[in-house]
């Protein structure tokens, strides 16, 4: 019985950490935000959030960020590259969204950076 009762302790607790590290989180998009987008767009994060509402953001990276890396490769071509990466994608685009939402024009947050 002991026994059982460890294995399924060990199995929530797996599964718990397996999937905290699925969602996006804010802190780690202004971690990303700072080390790679920074000093690209000489904008402090707050800055950079502030342009754009939560649903604005939200928006912008629906469907794959799609709208976000088209505006922000336009404003900042130097990016464009990094934008269109799988790493972007796959990686870092769902936490850099967080943070931007997080701290929007309108979510009365600021970051800081």
């Amino acid at each position: 019985m002991k026994r059982l009762l460890a294995l399924l302790i060990t199995a929530f607790m797996m599964v718990g950490m397996m999937s905290s590290s699925a969602f996006a989180d804010a802190a780690k998009g202004q971690k990303y935000y700072l080390k790679f987008l920074k000093k690209k767009t000489s904008l402090k994060g707050s800055e950079f959030a502030v342009q754009h509402t939560q649903e604005e953001w939200k928006t912008l990276f629906a469907d794959g960020g799609a709208k976000f890396i088209a505006e922000y490769s336009t404003k900042y071509p130097k990016l464009e590259k990094f934008f269109n990466g799988d790493k972007f994608k796959n990686k870092y685009m769902k936490h850099i969204s967080d943070f931007c939402i997080e701290y929007a024009s309108d979510s009365g947050n600021v970051p800081s950076c």
